[in-house]
């Protein structure tokens, strides 16, 4: 469908060279906040910059233009097969006019063929809905806050973290810390409690879909997500690891059931170029809005 994919090809751009609103707002009441004449404040006014930058000549934020992540509410009748098609076609239009570099590579080979396309590349996460709308969310995560998730079976005994949310606490901030300096912090966690390995990280992503000044409906959750934010702010890691009151622009927190057998908290980072945005479609697949 040409409109889908025109509109796709816009999503990949934007998301690629603008970053949301709501983390932007974030970055900026960070950079008011560090110490006037730091190596902390001196690091966010080169990514307020860049950001800038980035937006004025719609080029990417980052060199690693990350993995490229769909999240897709479809109405029923819609044909997932043809949208993955023209998805593709995006991908590869947007990979051909630079809003993403040439990094995805077979796994095997370390071949890069300069498309971006190949197995589980790139991904795709379907859910159904009642609504006659597409709603198209994209996450471009980069290599660098991938390398840093991480994914805790409790009880663990090293950190004193039990089965609770007081040992969900202790793992999530210990992610915090084993992560400081990689990772182009400061940056965003999106958690999950509960679910399978597999589960589980998928939905710590799927954190990243949520604003970041929204308040999570279960308030023992809500409280947490201050904590963490609060606390990790408190450890003086800074923006890039060089100190500073901000290691955190916010913490997601979304549970699973799990297994009576299992525990597992699934701790997934995003770096300062959180690049996520998402559009309603419509039937013809013209943007009607966007989400972010």
């Amino acid at each position: 469908m040409k409109h889908l994919r025109v509109s796709l090809l816009e999503l990949l751009r934007r998301a690629s060279a603008e970053i949301p609103d709501d983390v932007h707002r974030a970055i900026l009441r960070a950079l008011r906040a560090e110490a006037r004449h730091t190596i902390a404040e001196q690091a966010l006014e080169i990514i307020r910059r860049n950001i800038a930058l980035a937006k004025n000549k719609s080029q990417p934020i980052c060199q690693d233009t990350g993995s490229v992540l769909f999240f897709v509410r479809v109405p029923r009748g819609l044909d997932q097969i043809a949208f993955q098609r023209d998805a593709r076609a995006a991908v590869l239009a947007a990979t051909r006019k630079g809003y993403l570099r040439q990094n995805s590579v077979d796994s095997l080979t370390g071949k890069n063929d300069g498309t971006n396309l190949g197995p589980g590349a790139p991904a795709f996460h379907f859910e159904q809905s009642r609504s006659d709308r597409a709603e198209v969310r994209l996450v471009l995560k980069g290599g660098g806050c991938e390398n840093v998730g991480a994914q805790y079976s409790l009880p663990h005994e090293k950190l004193g973290a039990n089965r609770d949310l007081e040992g969900c606490r202790r793992a999530i901030l210990d992610a915090v810390l084993q992560a400081q300096g990689k990772g182009c912090g400061p940056g965003v966690l999106g958690v999950c409690i509960g679910g399978d390995r597999a589960t589980g990280y998928l939905h710590s992503k799927e954190q990243f879909l949520r604003h970041l000044d929204d308040r999570n409906r279960v308030p023992a959750l809500a409280r947490l997500e201050k904590n963490i934010v609060e606390t990790a702010n408190r450890l003086g890691i800074g923006p890039m690891g060089f100190g500073g009151k901000t290691t955190l622009l916010g913490c997601k927190i979304g549970v699973l059931n799990r297994l009576p057998a299992s525990y597992f908290v699934s701790v997934s980072y995003m770096c300062w170029a959180f690049r996520r945005q998402g559009v309603v479609l419509e039937r013809n697949g013209r943007i009607q809005r966007w989400l972010y």
